[in-house]
């Protein structure tokens, strides 16, 4: 059964950073993509950055040239390096993983920007 485990989020005070770190583990397969969404409270889940399996990445208007996705050392891992965070970045962000044409999500781990 394939598991997504984030970790990384807390309470940061606006211009500060975070790194986020999400570990996939059941299979023996390699993630096709994997990325990071956020959902505010009242707000759909967007798509932060994702990352495919040859490097490519994508990013939302709102956090380039802050965030960084990269793969994790780990296989089935991904990591997202937040700087200069303004409060409207507030939100649960959600760890993503596309295998085999399915979607798989973790739990969550939330951040708090503070103003």
């Amino acid at each position: 059964q394939v598991q997504l485990v984030e970790s990384g989020g807390g309470l940061v005070q606006a211009g500060g950073s975070l790194r986020l770190s999400c570990a996939g583990s059941g299979t023996v397969f390699s993630f096709a993509a994997m990325g990071w969404y956020r959902q505010a409270p009242g707000k759909q889940r967007e798509l932060v950055a994702d990352i495919t399996g040859r490097g490519s990445t994508n990013y939302a208007d709102s956090v380039k040239g802050r965030f960084t996705i990269s793969r994790g050392n780990a296989k089935n891992a991904v990591n997202l390096q937040m700087n200069s965070l303004k409060p409207e970045d507030t939100a649960v962000y959600y760890c993503r993983a596309l295998l085999a044409g399915i979607d798989y999500w973790g739990k969550g781990t939330l951040v708090t920007v503070s103003s």
